[in-house]
This record gives C-alpha cells, sequence and structure tokens, in this order.
C-alpha cells in the first residue's frame, strides 16, 4: 500500500483545515506574535525592577541583565520563526519544517521564562508593586505573541523525525527523488523536506556551530549562579529546543551529523574537553567529572537494557565493584592488601573484577526473563552492599573495611603526572577536577566506541533480535543465553572502568554509594531512569539524559524536601508525552505510536525497514 504522495499546492484541499485555538484571522494571529516577538526584544532593555534586591539587577537601561538576557532570546526566536511563517525568502530557508507549530513552542518560552520572572519578582520583593514599566511591557508582549501563535492553525503532529544515529540513505529513501513527498496520517505534515546537500566544509561548519552552541548553553546552564536563573534557563531551553526541532533545525542538523559521523564525534569529545578552560575554579569542573561518570556508566547499561532488553535493577553493584577492586590495589592505608599498582593496572583490575562478577552473576540468573530477571538482579545488588557494609573482620571477613569503606585512596599519577595537582595549560590553570575530567573523557570515549563497534556487529544485531522477540530469535538459531551473557558481562565491564576512576575522585568507597535509590546519583533507578529517558539503544540517548538526571537534581537543591517530588513529577510528564525518550531511534518510535496510525494505513518504507517489518 502506498502511503505517501507528492505535494501539489494547486491541488483542491478536501478537508478543511484545522483552526488554531483562538478564533482570530491567520493574518492578524502571525502580526501579533511577531509584533509582540520584537516588543519583547524591546522590553528586555528597559528595567523591571527599582531596586537591585532581586538577583540579576534588572535596574538597568540598555543593557539586560539575568533573566532578561533569557527572555531576549526567547524573544528573538519568536520573532524570527514569525517572519519565517509569512514565507519571507532567505528566513523560511533555515526553516524548512513547520513555521507555525515552531512559532507556538518560541512564543510559550518567551512567555514562560517573562511570566516567571514576574512572579518571581512579586515573591521576593512583595508584591507586583515593584515591577518597573518594563516589567508590565514584558508581561503584555509576551502574551501577545503567545495569543498571536496560539491562534494559528496547525494539525496535532504525529510523526517520526529523522533517527540522528541512522545513514542518511536510511533516512531519505522513502522520499520522492526531488525531496517534496508528504507522509499522510501520523507522518503528515511535519517531516521537512529532504535538505540540500551543501558543499561538505559548510556542512562541518554548521556541526561546529552546532557543538559550540551546545557547549555554550551547557556551560551557561551548569554556572547559573542563583535558583531563579537555573529554573528560567530550563523554561527557555526546555521551550526553545523544541520550537528549534518542530522548525526541522535539529532534524537538518542531524542529517549533516549522520553524513560525517566520525567528524561529529571528534567534535563532540573537542567540545566537552574544552569545557573545563570556561571554568576559573573546580566548582563545575566538579559537577562535570561526576556527570561523565553517571554518563559513563548509564551507556553501559544501554547496552544490557537498550540493546539486549534486559531489565537490571543492580547494575550499579558493577560500578562498585570497580571501585572496591580499584581501591584495594591503588595503595589505600585502609586496603587489607599492601599493594599499590600503577593507574593502567589498577583499571584493568576494575574492569576484569566487574566482568567476573559479571559473568558469576549472569551465568545462573539470565535464563530467566522479564520481571523475574529485574528481581533477581535487583536482590543481586541489595546483596554486594551488605556484603560490602558486613565485611569488617567483625561480621564477616575483613576485606571492605565494613562501612567505613576503603579510605584514603591517593591521587591518579600516569607518567608522572599528578591528577590531585593544578597544572598550568596554555595559561589556564586546570584543578584537581578538571584533571579528573579529561581522563574521564578519555573513558568516555572508548565506551561509546566500544558500544558504537559491538553494536553494528554481529552480536549487536543478535541482542537486537533478542531484545525484540527471543522465541523469534531462538528459533532462528541464535544462542540465546551466550548472546545475554556476553552483554551482561560487556556492560559490568565498562561500568568497572568508570569505578575506578570515581573511586580515586571520591578519596573514599563505602556500601552506601552504591543504593537502588538514594538522593544522589549514580543508582541503579537513576542509572535505568537516564536510559529511558536520553532514548534506549542509542549513543548520545544515555549521555543526555545522564546529564540532566546529575545536573538538574545538583541545581534543584534549594527546593529542600520538594526535590524529589518536582524531579518525579517532571519525569512523569516526559514519560507521558514522550515515552520514546528524548533521543529515540525510529523503532522504538513507532513502538509508542503505533496506535496513532488511522485504520489500515502502514508506516513509511523507511520506519518498516528499521523495525524488521
Amino acid at each position: 500500500m502506498n502511503t505517501h504522495t507528492t505535494t501539489n499546492d494547486n491541488a483542491p484541499h478536501k478537508e478543511k483545515p484545522p483552526t488554531g485555538l483562538i478564533p482570530i484571522p491567520t493574518t492578524t494571529a502571525r502580526a501579533l506574535a511577531t509584533g509582540g516577538g520584537a516588543l519583547t526584544i524591546i522590553s528586555a532593555f528597559l528595567a523591571w525592577t527599582w531596586t537591585a534586591a532581586f538577583p540579576g539587577d534588572l535596574t538597568v537601561y540598555g543593557y539586560p541583565g539575568g533573566l532578561q538576557w533569557l527572555v531576549l532570546i526567547t524573544g528573538a526566536l519568536t520573532t524570527l520563526l514569525g517572519l519565517a511563517s509569512y514565507d519571507i525568502k532567505g528566513i523560511r530557508a533555515i526553516t524548512p519544517g513547520n513555521a507555525d507549530a515552531a512559532l507556538k513552542y518560541a512564543a510559550l518560552a518567551a512567555f514562560g521564562t517573562a511570566w516567571y520572572t514576574i512572579l518571581a519578582i512579586s515573591t521576593h520583593l512583595g508584591g507586583l508593586a515593584n515591577l518597573e514599566p518594563g516589567g508590565w511591557i514584558t508581561a503584555i508582549a509576551t502574551l501577545t505573541a503567545l495569543t498571536g501563535a496560539l491562534a494559528l492553525p496547525y494539525p496535532r503532529p504525529r510523526t517520526y523525525p529523522v533517527d540522528p544515529e541512522d545513514t542518511s540513505w536510511e533516512q531519505f529513501k522513502h522520499r520522492t527523488r526531488n525531496g517534496m513527498t508528504v507522509l499522510k496520517g501520523a507522518f503528515a505534515a511535519e517531516t521537512p523536506p529532504t535538505p540540500r546537500k551543501l558543499n561538505s566544509y559548510l556542512e562541518i561548519l554548521i556541526i561546529i556551530t552546532a557543538l559550540a552552541t551546545g557547549l555554550l548553553v551547557f556551560t551557561y546552564g551548569i554556572g547559573t549562579e542563583y535558583d531563579e536563573l537555573f529554573i528560567g534557563f530550563l523554561i527557555s531551553v526546555g521551550l526553545g529546543f523544541a520550537a528549534l526541532a518542530k522548525a526541522g533545525i535539529v532534524a537538518q542538523i542531524s542529517v549533516y551529523t549522520a553524513r560525517h559521523r566520525n567528524i561529529t564525534l571528534i567534535g563532540a569529545f573537542l567540545a566537552a574537553a574544552a569545557f573545563p578552560f570556561t571554568q576559573s575554579d573546580d566548582q563545575y569542573a566538579t559537577i562535570g567529572v561526576y556527570i561523565l561518570i553517571f554518563a559513563t556508566v548509564a551507556l553501559g547499561l544501554n547496552i544490557v537494557v537498550g540493546l539486549a532488553g534486559l531489565l537490571d535493577l543492580g547494575y550499579v553493584a558493577f560500578l562498585g565493584v570497580g571501585a572496591y577492586a580499584a581501591s584495594m590495589v591503588s595503595g589505600s592505608p585502609s586496603s587489607p592488601f599492601d599493594i599499590h599498582l600503577p593507574f593502567w593496572a589498577a583499571i584493568l583490575v576494575g574492569a576484569a573484577a566487574s566482568l567476573i562478577f559479571g559473568v558469576l552473576i549472569g551465568a545462573p540468573t539470565l535464563r530467566l526473563r522479564g520481571d523475574y530477571l529485574a528481581i533477581v538482579t535487583l536482590g543481586f545488588g541489595e546483596i554486594f552492599r551488605l556484603v560490602a557494609m558486613n565485611s569488617d573482620g567483625a561480621s564477616g571477613p575483613d576485606i571492605t573495611n565494613g562501612s567505613n569503606g576503603i579510605s584514603s585512596i591517593p591521587n591518579l599519577k600516569i607518567l608522572g603526572f599528578d591528577f590531585g595537582i593544578e597544572h598550568s595549560i596554555a595559561g589556564f590553570t586546570i584543578g584537581r577536577f578538571a584533571n579528573y575530567f579529561f581522563l574521564m573523557l578519555l573513558i568516555t570515549l572508548v565506551v561509546v566506541l566500544v558500544f558504537r563497534r559491538s553494536g553494528d556487529s554481529r552480536i549487536g544485531r543478535a541482542w537486537v533480535a533478542i531484545r525484540e522477540d527471543e522465541t523469534a530469535a531462538l528459533a532462528m538459531g541464535i544462542n540465546g543465553f551466550r548472546v545475554k551473557l556476553i552483554a551482561f558481562a560487556l556492560g559490568a565491564a565498562l561500568a568497572g572502568l568508570a569505578g575506578t576512576v570515581q573511586a580515586h575522585v571520591t578519596y573514599t568507597v563505602t556500601p552506601e554509594q552504591y543504593q537502588f535509590a538514594n538522593t544522589v546519583p549514580p543508582n541503579s533507578a537513576f542509572l535505568l531512569a537516564a536510559v529511558v529517558l536520553g532514548g534506549m539503544g542509542t549513543i548520545s540517548g544515555p549521555l543526555v539524559g545522564a546529564a540532566l538526571l546529575y545536573l538538574i537534581p545538583n541545581k534543584l537543591a534549594f527546593l529542600g524536601d520538594y526535590q524529589l517530588f518536582a524531579f518525579g513529577l517532571a519525569l512523569a510528564l516526559l514519560m507521558r508525552f514522550r515515552p520514546e525518550g528524548l533521543i529515540p531511534n525510529r523503532r522504538r518510535q513507532l513502538e509508542f505510536h503505533e496506535a496513532e496510525l488511522a485504520p489500515g494505513e502502514t508506516p513509511p518504507p523507511a520506519v518498516l525497514s528499521k523495525t524488521g517489518a
């Protein structure tokens, strides 16, 4: 059944076009949205309050400060997308997707950030009377822009955007030769036309610009100086990214990254390596190194959960095994073994210990499936913690020093380079945590390469077959037990690699660090959430998910007892509206959105080929 047709602007419309939420003529609505965005830009240069007591000093005319910068950026995005909705030549070319849909999210980003700021000012200073005229103008401007955007006609999208980890052929082989195919039903109207192939150097320049922008956004977010600014940052970035996605810009960049995978990978790690040079001290480099540890372990778990489909609820135990094994042979005075191995030997010991435990635990348990396997792995995680807690010489053998753990772990030294002291590189002072950041970045690169190569290999295809239908895979001759054991052991070894660095970063390894769930990641619950949130089976998904899951709770610590409530609510909303994850592959999107297909409708050929249909 052919499910796509070629567009024809002169063809008669048989269906009545959908109307907006507010009954305003389309021309008027676009004018309101665009004009409101322009007025929002102007209002950011006005004073919003009379006193500098509110963080960010919003009392200055002619120069934005604090949250005003975020409103200025979202207002500029609203104006740009408003002009694009008029099909202005040049501007429309950079928004190949649905400009009206993108305009809604951009206007909502400006509205949400501005009105949150106004409410924060009123709460902090004691009432709306503390607003200057600039604050009122901002409120009116953003409300006007949002009203106009909501009045624009737009059908509810039901689509499957570009999979950034597909090849360019897989992304576009369901289109017509001229790149102007429009899909029906659940695939309609949202997929942008095939981007015109640019000069390779220009495409690489666009990739570099996107990576530099990502580094700038991450650096700004991690360095927010006060709570109100971070919440405004979340509102602006979340809705602003949604606007760029609806505009087709994200999908267009994904096409270029797919054409230049190796350059994108190298560029991404160079951008990450530049992060410590943007910091004046170790305050935020500390968060950076813990994010990398968390992300690396999540990527290892993604092999077990995302590729092989094995629900492991005790995965953090392998991180602990690697950390304990490395700390015992690194010269710690509280270690029961008088051994001080060099780092290369200690990291091999940690990875090997985790791999052995993975085999020992997996061999008797991987014949189970589903919930039964999840319960057994959860039990293993708790058993490891309790054994480490009781191996103190009183309740059991003197191996782990009980609840006191292995302490005073010395700093790493590689080829005379001491990771525990400051170093000067090209005029920049690099502190202790920045040193470990670079080391952990190299280990993350190794894990990414292992994941990528194994996922594309024969064993990787066997993992996917087991995940999709184990019974069918066994019937086709795949040795299910051996394939699952390899995934379990490989994932455990990768967690052990990260554990060796974690032991030296934290100086101390204790059993409390490796629980199923606590308020401080990494733990099994947060690791699993990072994989599901980011997108199972992808490389970039768990990395992004882990970064968000570590950074956001760290910055929301001011909420106190409500921190986990707010965090859990955000996760529930995300799983409700985007259950496939932030960066999913096409197969998982189809699994979650099959119900949106019209009766008798089939997905495009590219989607079918990804699912094996």
